[in-house]
């Protein structure tokens, strides 16, 4: 009995041991203040914001939601390492609009995905419904489709944002770092509706407020019929939680899990997908905002501006890193 459950063991922790990620600079290492790093044969896309105008950046995406043209802007600001001078202002306005977003398609399609970009919230930051990430859709379209509240399907869809959220109004604003996910294997909530699963990092870091921050993300598909998909998030070069077979975790309810490296259950990895054609097939840099976003963190009085800034993006096949400053 005791050599069987040894074996047993061995195995299984063979089988759900993931192979660790890098941290701190990967692709950006070549490329000191991401000088030509839009050229990398790993690099899918690259945008820094340094174009004269917002027509001039539009042709390196596939669209560009800037109702009334007053939620987009470049504005005069970046991040210490970069070597640009400006960056994406995006200004959601209650009662106008519910901010915006760029969409990009990612042609071919792809089985593992980084996405890096650099962020800052307004020292009164409130909280936001919806951010930025990545997912797939089966056939690829050059726009978001919108499905919520639906089973994303293992043959049709899948998807994973990550954002700041307030939890019930739990975490002050605008809220701590979680994945928004939508995958075949997600779990309703109790009224029986998919509103998305979130997955919180163990102890769930906040984004600091008036400061950028590099946030990271990695989608790895997963073999068809098996549960071998990932999920990982870096800030600031720092891998903060990577989630795949065996990662350990708190009760998962449909609302979503927390990962706790001495949590009751073992997640069993991700089955973003049951067939071959569905893939990573778009990034999309979203500003999302919604009254239902204040209401559910019990804000009475939420303000008509909710601001945040991007910058220096870069989409991948490996990992990228910080921007990796300019030698003087």
């Amino acid at each position: 009995m005791y050599r069987i459950s040894l074996f047993a063991s061995l195995v299984f922790s063979s089988v759900w041991a993931l192979n660790p990620l890098p941290e701190s600079h990967g692709i950006s290492k070549l490329h000191p203040g991401d000088k030509g790093i839009e050229n990398h044969p790993f690099v899918l896309l690259a945008e820094d914001f340094e174009a004269p105008t917002l027509a001039a950046i539009k042709p390196r995406w596939n669209e560009m939601e800037n109702k009334d043209g007053k939620v987009l802007e470049l504005v005069a600001d970046k991040p210490e390492a970069s070597v640009g001078r400006h960056c994406l202002q995006v200004t959601a306005t209650l009662g106008e609009n519910t901010g915006g977003h760029l969409f990009k398609r990612l042609d071919p399609i792809q089985t593992r995905v980084f996405s890096r970009f650099y962020v800052k919230f307004a020292e009164n930051a409130p909280y936001l419904h919806h951010f930025s990430g990545l997912g797939g859709y089966n056939p690829p379209t050059n726009w978001p489709q919108g499905t919520a509240g639906e089973h994303a399907k293992g043959d049709k869809r899948f998807s994973a944002r990550i954002e700041p959220n307030g939890s019930y109004g739990t975490i002050p604003a605008p809220g701590g770092w979680m994945f928004y996910t939508y995958w075949n294997d997600m779990k309703p909530s109790a009224g029986g509706r998919f509103w998305g699963n979130g997955l919180w990092p163990e102890g769930k870091p906040a984004p600091p407020r008036g400061q950028w921050q590099c946030v990271e993300i990695m989608v790895k598909c997963n073999d068809i019929s098996q549960s071998n998909g990932e999920l990982a998030l870096w800030l600031d070069g720092k891998l903060t939680t990577h989630i795949g077979p065996g990662t350990k975790t708190g009760k998962w309810t449909g609302e979503g899990f927390q990962v706790n490296a001495d949590g009751e259950q073992t997640f069993e990895g991700f089955r973003w997908r049951t067939v071959q054609e569905l893939a990573v097939s778009y990034f999309m840099l979203s500003h999302y905002v919604t009254e239902n976003a204040y209401r559910q963190n019990n804000i009475a009085n939420p303000p008509n501006i909710n601001r945040v800034w991007f910058d220096d993006i870069v989409v991948a096949t490996e990992y990228i890193g910080p921007i990796v400053s300019v030698k003087k």
